[in-house]
């Protein structure tokens, strides 16, 4: 069996993974295996391992949850694209595993919180990684505060943390590709605000503050379309990042620029 254990997510890379790594992620949801077929994949497999249970489907991969070697566990399997060529396929999949697994493994390095990469299977396209047991994503947990109506204010501390842990990474110039609340985890006790980094799946490595920026609004577009009036909240995270980051001036200033692009694409439609 061809397969590495290695460390995490991305795109523009074309270095060959590390054997030696052995560090990273995590991911949850809900089953919907109907949604491959009708985008033209085939319908539900069987796991990459027995025993695993399928708990989300998305349009890239499949994730399932149950155990590797006695250790709770995530696997993502990645869903072959059938429009492509089987090599370019192939090929592509194995340099965004190992890539996916690099940025796992940069975070950690860094002190950031992500899962621990424990198996990559280039033959079946997956990746084991550490399950973050009785986490809920920020966008649930959000969610859940803003429903309540009790005081919201805790909400605050928590944008202020992301922004510090968001500039971080870029401090390490390592890009997300996809920040959404539903892709950063809280551990519990979901009161110490311990963020956890997942689905690295899209990252980069880039020191320009053009991409840094770009995610940035990726994560804004995204924040604010999920959480309705919650603008003082992504402004207390971008003070937070500003503050934090030693990089932070280049990339607030893209991220401007960005928006402006934004809303002119949307005028013109």
């Amino acid at each position: 069996m061809a397969a590495a254990a290695v460390g995490t997510d991305g795109v523009r890379s074309d270095e060959a993974a590390d054997p030696a790594m052995d560090e990273a992620g995590t991911g949850s949801g809900a089953a919907a295996a109907a949604a491959g077929a009708a985008m033209g994949e085939p319908e539900a497999e069987a796991p990459p391992l027995p025993g695993l249970q399928l708990v989300h489907q998305g349009a890239e991969a499949r994730v399932y949850r149950g155990l590797f070697l006695g250790r709770a566990a995530v696997a993502k399997l990645r869903i072959p694209k059938r429009y492509r060529h089987p090599a370019l396929e192939e090929r592509l999949s194995r340099r965004r595993m190992a890539q996916e697994a690099r940025s796992l493994l940069r975070c950690r390095r860094a002190g950031i919180s992500a899962p621990v990469v424990y198996f990559v299977d280039y033959v079946t396209n997956s990746i084991y990684l550490e399950d973050i047991v009785g986490s809920i994503t920020v966008q649930d947990h959000i969610n859940s505060v803003q429903r309540s109506e009790n005081d919201t204010s805790s909400l605050l501390t928590l944008a202020e943390k992301m922004g510090e842990v968001l500039a971080r990474m870029h401090d390490e110039d390592l890009i997300h590709g996809d920040l959404t609340t539903s892709n950063i985890l809280l551990r519990p006790p979901v009161e110490k605000l311990d963020l956890v980094l997942i689905d690295f799946g899209l990252s980069f490595i880039s020191g320009l503050p053009e991409d840094k920026g770009v995610d940035l609004y990726v994560l804004e577009k995204a924040f604010l379309s999920t959480h309705p009036d919650t603008e003082t909240l992504f402004q207390a995270l971008l003070k937070s990042y500003a503050a934090t980051s030693k990089k932070s001036g280049p990339v607030i200033k893209k991220l401007d620029e960005v928006r402006l692009r934004g809303r002119k694409r949307s005028m013109v439609g």
